[in-house]
């Protein structure tokens, strides 16, 4: 019971804090087609196509992430998800733990200066106009998947060039440093196959 008190406070405060939070740079993410984009997309789709897939997935990410993420359903909840919506999307699922670690280094409670919330760093306003609440946001599925729906959108925006579209992910268009920083976590930790 006190375990439902302390997350049902955390939730609280979270939202406290979301709707104190102005936004800064990553507003600029309010783009009618990605909000058309992101309806049209946030739909369920089939994961792993075998147990095999699963395995080989979980033994090569989850001694990576056992360093940063200590609960154990958590971890599992992160990898499963990530896995499905790279797959969803066809994203690589290492340039999705790419930007999870660097946008909140796998803190699904993290909010940046500029109001993003949890894993992918989610701007608010993105679950009131998908019909969804705030609080999703620190859920891991629906995260998961909002933010790698965004990153997909400017990957194929950008035609596929990773710099530009993660600089429009982060709202940091023009710049490099955050491309750059997520492409060297993704060599040098979350690179799948």
């Amino acid at each position: 019971m006190a375990r439902r008190t302390r997350t049902a406070l955390r939730s609280m405060l979270l939202v406290a804090l979301i709707a104190t939070v102005t936004p800064a740079w990553a507003d600029r993410q309010q783009d009618p087609a990605l909000g058309r984009f992101l309806q049209k997309t946030l739909k369920e789709a089939p994961c792993f196509e075998d147990e095999f897939e699963e395995k080989v997935w979980l033994a090569t990410m989850e001694p990576k992430l056992l360093k940063l993420v200590k609960n154990e359903q958590e971890r599992a909840e992160i990898l499963h998800h990530v896995f499905c919506e790279a797959r969803r999307l066809q994203l690589p699922p290492g340039l999705v733990m790419a930007v999870i670690d660097v946008e909140s280094r796998f803190d699904r409670w993290a909010v940046s200066s500029a109001g993003a919330v949890g894993l992918m760093q989610v701007m608010p306003f993105w679950p009131n106009q998908l019909g969804m609440t705030n609080s999703e946001l620190v859920r891991i599925p629906q995260n998961v998947r909002m933010g790698a729906t965004i990153l997909k959108f400017y990957l194929d925006r950008e035609k596929g060039d990773y710099t530009k579209a993660l600089a429009r992910y982060n709202g940091s268009v023009g710049r490099r440093n955050y491309a750059d920083l997520v492409l060297v976590r993704l060599a040098n930790r979350w690179q799948y196959r």
